[in-house]
C-alpha cells in the first residue's frame, strides 16, 4: 500500500535534502513489497520513546531481550538455534514454514531426471541445495585448507561497463558487466561433461596488532586467486570479490523496516561531522521494475528477499525462477555446450523451481527466527554495552527499530526490533576493500552487518569466521580489521584497557 501523496511528497523532500540528489531517487521510497498500514500520530510518539537513546546503563533497557519482538524464540542449545519459526507465526502458515524449509534442504540433480520436481541443477553451480551454502542457517567460511571445499563462499566478478550499462534512473550509480566468459560469479563445481569453471584458492599471511596493555592481536591477510580456470583467462579488467554465505535469521523484519526510517539515518556528506556517512545502495528491483533501497547482501545489492532467493537460486545452484528465467543458470554465450545441455524447464513448472516453489522459500527465509538476548542484566554485559554507545559504534550499528504495520505479515508487522545495523553502505577502509562496485556501492563500501545472533556464531555454525569473507576468526579481530569510516572506533578499542576490551566482547557476545 502506498502512503498517502502529501506524506509521500513530505519524505521524498526529506530524502532530496539528505542526499543533495534528485527526483530520480525518490521513488526508492515506495515499497510495493510490502502492504503497509500508515502509522498514526499516537504510534509515532510512542515509537520515538521506544527507540531514545538509553541514558541509564546500569540496567538493561525495556524489551532489549526480545530482539526480534514478539517474532523471538528462546535460544536453542544446539545448531538449530537459526532454524526456528517466528515466535509469533500463526498455527496456520507453520505448514507453509515447513515446506519452505524442505525447499531449501532439498538436493537438486541434473536433467533430464524422473524427479521432475527436483531437476535442473547447473551444468554449472556453487551448492546443490540453499541449506549446503548456508548451513544449519548460519554462516558460512572459507575453505579451511587446500582439501577443504569451498562450497558456501565464492568469487563474484564483473569488469567495467560502459554507456550501455548505465543507469539514469539510479544517482551515483556505477557502471559494471557481467565478466564475458564466466559471468557475474565463478562456480567451482559442474556436471559431468563440463568443466567447473575454477577452484578457489585461499592463502593468509599473518599480521600483529599491538594493543593496549601489553595485549597483541594477529590479523590474517588473505589473498584470493581463481586457480585451475577452466574456460580460459579472466578478462584483464576483472574484479573479484570473495563472498561468505551470511546468517539467514530475521531476514524478514530487516524488509520490514521503513524505508524512510534508514533513509533518515543517511548522511552521505557527513553534515554533521560525525566522520560516519552512511549512504543508501539503490538497486533497480527486477520484480517491479523500479528503483528501491538496496537491503541484502554483503553490499546491499538485493532490495528484497524474494529477489535475493531467486538470485541464489539462478547463480549458486543453476535452477530458473520466475526472476531469473535462463535455465543454464550462469552460463554465458562464451559457454555453449553449457547452454546448449539438457535442462529442466518446460514441463508444468514453466521453469526449474516456480513462482509457488519460490514464495515457499521466500516465506521460509523470511521467517527464520531470530533468538532472544542473553545475559542482559550480567553487570560486564551492561559495562559492554556503555563501551559500544561511548566508543560511538552505534553510529552504524544502529540498536533498534520499529517495523511497518502490515496488513498481511503478522510475523512482521509492528515489531521493536534490535538488529544493530543501519542498512546503509560504509566505507571500511583499504584494508577490507574488495574494489570491485555493485550498483551505488564503491570497492570500499559494505552494508552495516546486523549483529543479532553473533554471539550464537560458533554453536550453530561451528566456527567463529567474520566479516563478507571470514578472514577474523574472533569478534575482537573483526574490530581491528574496520578502517575508513570506522577508523576512529577501532583505534578507540585498540587503546582500551584490557578489561574494557573483554566487557566490550561481552557485550557482544550476548548479542
Amino acid at each position: 500500500m502506498r502512503r498517502p501523496s502529501h506524506l509521500r511528497r513530505l519524505t521524498v523532500a526529506g530524502f532530496a535534502v539528505l542526499t543533495g540528489g534528485t527526483a530520480a531517487l525518490a521513488g526508492v521510497l515506495d515499497e510495493p513489497h510490502l502492504r503497509v498500514v500508515p502509522r498514526t500520530g499516537a504510534e509515532l510518539d510512542r515509537i520515538a520513546k521506544a527507540l531514545a537513546a538509553p541514558e541509564d546503563f546500569s540496567k538493561a533497557q525495556a524489551f532489549e531481550e526480545m530482539s526480534a519482538g514478539a517474532a523471538t524464540v528462546r535460544p536453542r542449545d544446539n545448531p538449530d538455534a537459526f532454524s526456528q519459526p517466528s515466535g509469533n507465526m500463526p498455527f496456520a502458515a507453520e505448514l507453509d514454514f515447513k515446506v519452505g524449509n524442505g525447499l531449501f534442504r532439498k538436493l537438486w540433480v541434473s536433467s533430464p531426471s524422473s524427479t521432475l520436481a527436483s531437476d535442473g541443477l547447473g551444468p554449472l553451480f556453487n551448492a546443490r541445495s540453499c541449506q549446503r551454502c548456508h548451513l544449519k542457517d548460519g554462516r558460512g567460511h572459507p575453505p579451511e585448507g587446500p582439501e577443504d571445499s569451498a562450497v558456501s563462499m565464492f568469487l563474484r566478478v564483473s569488469i567495467p561497463g560502459g554507456e550501455e550499462q548505465a543507469m539514469a534512473e539510479i544517482e551515483d550509480y556505477i557502471s559494471t558487466r557481467p565478466e564475458p566468459t564466466y559471468g557475474a560469479q565463478l562456480q567451482d563445481f559442474s556436471l559431468p561433461g563440463h568443466k567447473a569453471e575454477y577452484r578457489l584458492k585461499v592463502t593468509y599471511e599473518e599480521r600483529e596488532v599491538a594493543l593496549s596493555g601489553g595485549e597483541t592481536a594477529s590479523l590474517r591477510v588473505p589473498t584470493y586467486e581463481a586457480a585451475d580456470l577452466g574456460y580460459g583467462p579472466l578478462h584483464p579488467g576483472a574484479m573479484l570479490s570473495p563472498r561468505v554465505a551470511p546468517q539467514m535469521i530475521g531476514l524478514g523484519l530487516l524488509e520490514a523496516i521503513p524505508a524512510a526510517d534508514i533513509m533518515e539515518r543517511a548522511d552521505p556528506g557527513d553534515a554533521d561531522g560525525d566522520g560516519i556517512s552512511g549512504r543508501p545502495n539503490i538497486i533497480w528491483s527486477l520484480e517491479f521494475d523500479m528503483p528501491m533501497l538496496g537491503r541484502f547482501g554483503h553490499k546491499a545489492g538485493a532490495p528484497t528477499i524474494r529477489h535475493q532467493t531467486a538470485s541464489a537460486f539462478a547463480g549458486d545452484i543453476g535452477i530458473s525462477n520466475p526472476l531469473f528465467p535462463d535455465p543454464w543458470g550462469e552460463c554465458t554465450e562464451a559457454q555453449a555446450d553449457c547452454r546448449a545441455g539438457p535442462h529442466g524447464d518446460g514441463d508444468d513448472r514453466l521453469h526449474e523451481i516456480d513462482g509457488e516453489g519460490l514464495g515457499l522459500v521466500t516465506f521460509y527465509s523470511r521467517n527464520l527466527a531470530v533468538p532472544a538476548r542473553r545475559d542482559v542484566s550480567d553487570p560486564m554485559v551492561l559495562r559492554g554495552k556503555k563501551l559500544f554507545y561511548d566508543t560511538g559504534c552505534t553510529s552504524c550499528h544502529t540498536p533498534a527499530f520499529v517495523t511497518h504495520r502490515l496488513e498481511d505479515q503478522p510475523e512482521q508487522s509492528f515489531q521493536l526490533i534490535w538488529p544493530y545495523t543501519d542498512m546503509l553502505l560504509h566505507d571500511m577502509g583499504e584494508g577490507l576493500a574488495d574494489n570491485r562496485p555493485e550498483a551505488r556501492a564503491t570497492g570500499r563500501e559494505w552494508r552495516t552487518a546486523p549483529l543479532w545472533g553473533v554471539g550464537m556464531t560458533e554453536r550453530v555454525s561451528g566456527h567463529t569466521y567474520f566479516l563478507h569473507d571470514g578472514r577474523a576468526r574472533s569478534l575482537l579481530e573483526a574490530i581491528l580489521w574496520h578502517g575508513g569510516e570506522a577508523q576512529a572506533q577501532r583505534d578507540a578499542v585498540v587503546e582500551m584497557s584490557p578489561d574494557d576490551r573483554a566487557a566490550l566482547i561481552e557485550f557482544l557476545e550476548s548479542l
